[in-house]
């Protein structure tokens, strides 16, 4: 079952009825008014922008059952009022996961071009950046440097020399750094027994899916040991502590606080190691570096330590699936420009998508944080429903999902992503109905 309704979120939870969903998965506005758009504004401040998520977070809260998680996405530059907001509101702050990609685009203010730019300097063409062109956003989404003003028509950038003697003092230096990390709060509503046992015993939330969150784990497996809807097969347990045949789970490893989308630039970042027991594969095309087979990860290997933390982010596949029909719109600033320049679109591909919501996220990531803190046949709220990747995970892991939208053209274009994965998982169930 899902819904997604039409409305502002506060004015909508008001309706919906104490304790009646199992957890919270959301991406709300981060107030830095991204790409301009009104719905990410900072309310006037940050003490008002605070108060206003304040609000949002005490009916998340009433809404919630005792015990109940969220995981509340933020960015580093305001993650603070996020947390600030959902404490203040009266949750426990239980811990962070942190979401590593190397697709992010810098915005950073040239300190050189903006001398340059209040002295009325114009600038000497000196050459192509052969690092920031539109042709170069691509499998690992190498960014353009908003150092940069203008395109080419072939798609390069333009490199300019500093005018002023001041602008060649500051070559160089700017204002921001790339955006690398996105962050998720996990909090929890207070309890209402007194342990974590009695309340898992008694509203049946309190605890976290370890098992069936870990690293290395085939997805397939994962499904049937969290899902009892999918059959017996290897479920002993409706918590997940189950495994193939039946026997005890313990393959893969903890799930953790890092979460990295597979880019050469975080791959990078890892040091070689050595492990006891783990995936073998150093990188895959699947989610959290899963293997295809549980016979494989346990054996002792070696590479990069990031093998057990891979997710990629939104492809084009996963925005558009299921918006057949839908028209396509520009995203303005997809490759970080307001306008594109006179003679090219917004982006290589045309600039347009069906689903032209800025900050699509993977439903494969969502799919993951869904399952993590989620009892099986719980239902999963999300206030800030966007174009309704939440929702695609919780319904392709089982759960009941209910979706709040402000904007008109969001709320279908959600409708439609969820309806088709919904349809997708009907027709794969009939088809095993059907096989011998």
């Amino acid at each position: 079952m899902f819904e997604v309704i039409h409305g502002d979120c506060l004015e909508v939870l008001k309706t919906l009825p104490d304790n009646s969903v199992e957890a919270i998965v959301t991406d709300p506005p981060a107030g830095i008014a991204f790409m301009g758009k009104s719905w990410d504004k900072d309310k006037g401040g940050r003490e008002h922008w605070i108060a206003w998520m304040s609000d949002v977070a005490a009916e998340c809260l009433r809404v919630i059952k005792p015990g109940g998680h969220a995981l509340v996405w933020a960015i580093p530059r305001t993650s603070h009022w996020t947390g600030t907001a959902w404490e203040n509101a009266g949750w426990d702050c239980r811990d962070k996961i942190f979401h590593c990609f190397g697709s992010g685009f810098p915005k950073s203010l040239c300190i050189d071009k903006a001398i340059d730019k209040a002295a009325g300097a114009e600038r000497e063409v000196v050459g192509v950046s052969p690092r920031h062109s539109v042709g170069k956003l691509g499998k690992h989404g190498a960014s353009i440097n908003l150092c940069e003003t203008g395109l080419n028509l072939d798609g390069t950038t333009p490199l300019t020399a500093p005018a002023t003697p001041s602008a060649k003092q500051w070559e160089g230096w700017g204002t921001a750094l790339k955006p690398a990390v996105e962050e998720w709060w996990l909090f929890r509503k207070p309890l209402a027994e007194n342990t974590v046992a009695a309340n898992v015993l008694e509203h049946g939330t309190g605890a976290l899916n370890i098992d069936g969150c870990r690293v290395g784990v085939d997805a397939s497996d994962v499904n049937h040991r969290t899902n009892p809807s999918r059959g017996n097969n290897g479920a002993n347990s409706v918590f997940g502590v189950g495994g193939r045949n039946g026997n005890l789970c313990q393959s893969g490893r903890f799930p953790a606080h890092l979460i990295h989308d597979g880019s050469e630039e975080v791959l990078a970042c890892f040091p070689e190691t050595t492990s006891g027991g783990g995936n073998k594969a150093s990188r895959n095309p699947g989610m959290w570096a899963w293997k295809k087979s549980l016979d494989d990860i346990r054996e002792p290997d070696s590479g990069s330590a990031a093998r057990f933390f891979y997710c990629a982010k939104a492809s084009k596949r996963d925005r558009d699936e299921g918006l057949d029909g839908f028209e396509s719109k520009k995203i303005e600033t997809m490759n970080g420009y307001k306008s594109p320049p006179e003679g090219r679109t917004a982006d290589k591909n045309g600039g347009v998508k069906a689903n032209h919501h800025p900050t699509v996220k993977a439903t494969e990531l969502m799919r993951y944080l869904c399952r993590l803190i989620t009892p099986p046949g719980g239902t999963i709220l999300d206030p800030f429903c966007g174009s309704g990747s939440t929702g695609k995970g919780a319904t392709l892991e089982r759960f009941n999902f209910i979706g709040i939208e402000q904007d008109a053209d969001y709320v279908e274009i959600a409708r439609a992503r969820i309806a088709y994965v919904l349809e997708a998982e009907r027709q794969l169930s009939l088809l095993g109905d059907r096989l011998p």
